[in-house]
């Protein structure tokens, strides 16, 4: 009875939980009967998972003690490459000479015969100005000159009278046939006209100059190229006035491009280790893989800022606690017309240069002891792995980034540059405190 009421309970149980297989009484003492029947058999099979375990952890235990460790040193080879030591600077294009061409007359422009961007060769018309002025100046200068030039042979002829009448004058006083005062007037009359013909000389050498002057001025209303070279700009409009009273006024700018200037801004710092004749090159932010070689042509005396026309003294500084700069000068071919004016150049000075040499990063350098060596670090393969060896290195050339190796190390070694562990990982690795910079 017991039996049965216990059943009945669990039918009700699995009917409350919807459990379909819980509606069949006798299917669900059936199913439990062969569980228990399976449980013996497969006690077994949890023996041989632990074993598989225990094996799998053991097999990692293994492998991660014999691993060996990773190196705490960050390090590079000692190669053979160029090295070089550079002076790097901004500079400006500016063209090799650029003048501006302006008039000394007064006028309107009537012809402007160039454009922008035409070549034009020494001596060739650039504008024409009216020229009504200047050319009736000549004129009336050329017609005073004709009045004195008529005015000097009615002087000749007084002059060649007066020397007739000072021979009669004194042969009849010889003869006591004329008085002293006739004689002397006649003198007197001579020495007059001799005056006024010098006079005349004069007059005559006063209107040469001033002819020559109204000419020159007349030739001031054309404009003509002082030099080879290009027009960069136009100033002054075909039909403008022009009025060189009260300041020279600029037709056009014209500039030799053929050869450009830059002009750099060297540091302070790096001036002193510079001289004419250093080869360099440049490069434009336009096209920075292009280098235009080039050399330093001289470098300024002065700040560039401080350019100016000053006192005796010398310059007064135009600031106080900035950067001091000098200007480097270095030409460039432009014949095929790349470079323009203005244009921002990357100038790099070469100072000194060597060809597959052994070197090192200058990062690898630690103290410089008395006798000029320096100490590196050096990771070489020993017993125990990695062992890390303080070497003392001779060094040549040096630019800040590489430096050139003139003894103590071999192409192929390893120089420790830094680390990647910290202070306390490094000496838990080596158990002692190599890891202290030399």
């Amino acid at each position: 009875m017991q039996h049965s009421a216990s059943r009945q309970n669990v039918r009700r149980l699995c009917s409350a939980l919807a459990y379909p297989f819980c509606h069949n009484s006798q299917l669900s003492h059936s199913m439990v009967q062969q569980t228990s029947s399976l449980r013996p058999r497969r006690l077994w099979i949890l023996p041989l998972i632990a074993v598989g375990m225990a094996v799998v952890l053991a097999g990692w235990w293994w492998l991660q003690q014999s691993a060996p460790k990773a190196s705490p040193w960050l390090s590079v080879p000692v190669t053979r490459q160029n090295i070089a030591d550079t002076v790097q600077a901004t500079g400006t294009i500016r063209a090799a000479k650029l003048v501006n061409v302006g008039t000394q007359a007064t006028g309107q422009v009537q012809a402007l015969h160039v454009r922008v961007g035409d070549r034009v060769q020494a001596g060739e018309l650039i504008a024409e100005i009216d020229a009504t002025t200047q050319n009736n100046t000549l004129r009336d200068e050329i017609a005073s000159q004709q009045s004195i030039m008529a005015q000097q042979k009615a002087r000749q002829a007084a002059l060649d009278y007066a020397r007739q009448n000072l021979k009669r004058q004194q042969s009849m006083y010889a003869k006591d046939a004329g008085s002293l005062a006739e004689l002397q007037a006649a003198q007197n009359a001579l020495a007059a006209a001799e005056a006024e013909l010098r006079i005349n000389a004069t007059q005559l050498q006063q209107a040469a100059i001033k002819i020559e002057t109204a000419r020159a001025n007349l030739g001031y209303t054309r404009i003509v190229a002082p030099m080879a070279g290009t027009v960069v700009a136009l100033i002054t409009e075909e039909g403008q006035t022009v009025n060189s009273a009260m300041s020279t006024p600029t037709i056009v700018k014209l500039a030799q491009l053929d050869t450009v200037l830059i002009e750099a801004q060297i540091s302070e710092a790096d001036v002193t280790r510079l001289k004419p004749g250093m080869p360099a090159y440049f490069t434009l932010l336009g096209d920075p893989h292009t280098r235009y070689p080039t050399e330093l042509h001289s470098v300024d005396l002065i700040p560039a800022d401080q350019v100016r026309e000053s006192s005796s003294a010398g310059p007064a500084p135009t600031s106080q606690g900035g950067a001091i700069y000098y200007n480097g000068r270095l030409h460039a071919d432009n014949t095929a017309g790349t470079l323009r004016v203005a244009m921002t150049a990357q100038v790099v000075i070469t100072v000194a240069g060597l060809n597959n040499v052994l070197v090192v990063p200058a990062a690898a350098l630690g103290t410089r002891a008395a006798d000029g060596r320096y100490a590196v670090r050096v990771l070489e393969e020993g017993r125990k792995g990695e062992e890390l060896i303080h070497k003392k290195v001779r060094i040549g050339l040096n630019n800040r980034v590489y430096a050139q190796v003139l003894e103590g190390l071999q192409e192929g070694e390893q120089v420790v540059v830094g680390k990647v562990q910290t202070d306390q990982d490094m000496t838990a690795w080596t158990g002692s405190d190599a890891g202290a910079a030399p």
